[in-house]
């Protein structure tokens, strides 16, 4: 067969790919908008998910289902009765406490066997893998059926670099002390760090055999693919590429893929507040001058933070949307919010209690500011939409996706938190004080020079994100090169086909 003819062949094929996200939302978010990217470029996508996920997006699923892209949603049954935990527990952020932690991903690689029946039984054989690195279980599957299988971090590069320059370094071994401030090494500018802040994967004791298999899983995996954008991490992609020493497609925003309104609402879960009376109360105020408060899907705040928090929003005298997850709503908290607070900010407060539209909200002109805990979901939504942050980190990734967007990017205002979340003692006081809220509030939406220049790049930025998942950006050519990469190191078609009338 001649190059030409086997080009054709590439090009009229239909690759097909598994996407194995993990059981979290951070994690799950981005891999729907993959499939959904993939599909809409020519592949055929199965989304590996359990029955309690896929409730949570049934309304991604209907709309994929209407649209004809070629996705299928696999629900393999999920094993909590067995595993220990209680009944409907599937999604890390549904577990009644962090006791359960520990068991949930116990339970995950029990997905192993029936995730192999499923695939076993697909014809053509399936061409490509793209597994969340928390999932190190997929491996063996990936090897088992000789399918190339791809690691999805969902992290910044600027952290999973960080920590792969920590371990190449042996400084997680050399530092006994967790706050003991660290240079980072070979980075193309100093970045100051603890053990605490950079913790790496399942760095905490008793997570050693999850940690050594994920390590092992990354390394032996063909690929990586992330979602960031070129023009943002552009330095820290290039030395991460040759200290993993793998192919690495960058293919995000993956947010960005959400154009239509109705999607963005959609993402993640179901709204408990319609997005439409959210646009309504956007739009009665002026541009930039609206704070949206939010802290991701896994952080779970005391009710005397919550509180902190509170009076930090109605002392700023800035108009704001606070977002209170459902865990979150003690009887305490309920009471401090019925019992004069909301009424107090009744006329420039919006408290939504619950699951929050929030692409749609940091879409909104009105949006000027965005109090986030810096998961990279979040950091990535903000850029997406060129909307500066006030950083307040707990856990994981948090505190160097900071540095991130304050020091390097120079688009947020630290809070100053220094202590990761599960550090602190319950009856420790609280990370930050209203003071420090109302504070970092001004500052992030001052009208002066410095206010300004922040507000000058954060739009610079959005326009590189966006020109990245347009025609001929590098985000959406990444994904070209990526389904032509399935095309060429997966099982070929016909030979299946003959493989299988045989």
């Amino acid at each position: 067969m001649t190059n030409q003819a086997s080009t054709n062949g590439l090009s009229s094929r239909k690759p097909h790919f598994i996407l194995v996200p993990l059981i979290a939302q951070g994690h799950m978010i981005p891999m729907v908008d993959l499939a959904r990217l993939l599909a809409e470029q020519g592949a055929r996508v199965s989304l590996i998910t359990t029955p309690v996920n896929a409730a949570r997006i049934k309304a991604i699923v209907d709309r994929v289902k209407e649209s004809g892209l070629p996705i299928h949603f696999v629900e393999l049954q999920f094993p909590c009765a067995e595993a220990g935990l209680p009944d409907g527990c599937e999604n890390v952020d549904l577990l009644p406490s962090n006791d359960y932690f520990r068991t949930i991903f116990d339970a995950i690689p029990r997905l192993r066997e029936p995730l192999a029946r499923y695939l076993r039984a697909q014809r053509p054989r399936p061409t490509c893998m793209i597994a969340d690195m928390c999932n190190p279980w997929t491996a063996d599957v990936a090897r088992e059926l000789g399918m190339p299988r791809l690691i999805f971090h969902g992290p910044s590069c600027f952290f999973i670099l960080g920590v792969h320059l920590m371990e190449q370094h042996g400084i997680y071994d050399r530092i006994t002390d967790d706050f003991e401030p660290v240079l980072l090494p070979e980075l193309p500018q100093p970045v100051e760090v603890t053990k605490a802040q950079l913790p790496g994967f399942f760095w905490s004791k008793g997570w050693e055999k999850l940690r050594s298999e994920a390590l092992e899983a990354e390394s032996t995996a063909d690929g990586v693919v992330m979602n960031t954008f070129d023009d943002m991490e552009h330095s820290y992609i290039e030395l991460y590429k040759k200290v993993a020493g793998k192919e690495v497609w960058t293919i995000g925003p993956l947010c960005l893929y959400n154009k239509d309104l109705d999607n963005k609402a959609a993402r993640g879960n179901k709204p408990v507040i319609d997005h439409h009376r959210v646009l309504c109360w956007l739009d009665s105020r002026k541009p930039k001058s609206v704070l949206y408060a939010s802290f991701g899907s896994l952080l779970r705040m005391r009710p005397w933070e919550l509180i902190e928090v509170g009076y930090g929003l109605e002392a700023s005298n800035q108009p704001f949307i606070w977002v209170i997850k459902d865990v979150e709503r003690t009887s305490e908290v309920d009471k401090w919010l019925s019992e004069g607070f909301e009424e107090r900010v009744s006329t420039r407060g919006l408290v939504i209690k619950g699951w929050a539209p929030q692409v749609v909200i940091l879409s909104h002109p009105a949006i000027g500011g965005f109090m986030t805990h810096c998961g990279w979901n979040s950091v990535m939504e903000a850029v997406s939409a060129g909307v500066p942050m006030i950083t307040w980190p707990c856990f994981s990734d948090q505190f160097v996706n900071e540095k991130l967007v304050v020091d390097v990017l120079g688009v947020g205002v630290a809070i100053g938190v220094k202590v990761p979340f599960y550090y602190i003692n319950e009856d420790s006081p609280s990370a930050a004080k209203r003071n420090d809220i109302g504070k970092a509030v001004s500052r992030l939406m001052d009208e002066g020079e410095e206010g300004e220049e922040r507000r000058k790049r954060a739009r610079k930025l959005a326009e590189k994100a966006v020109s990245a998942m347009e025609g001929g950006g590098s985000s959406l050519e990444n994904i070209a090169c990526l389904i032509q990469y399935a095309l060429k190191h997966g099982h070929d078609d016909s030979d299946q086909e003959e493989e299988h009338s045989a």
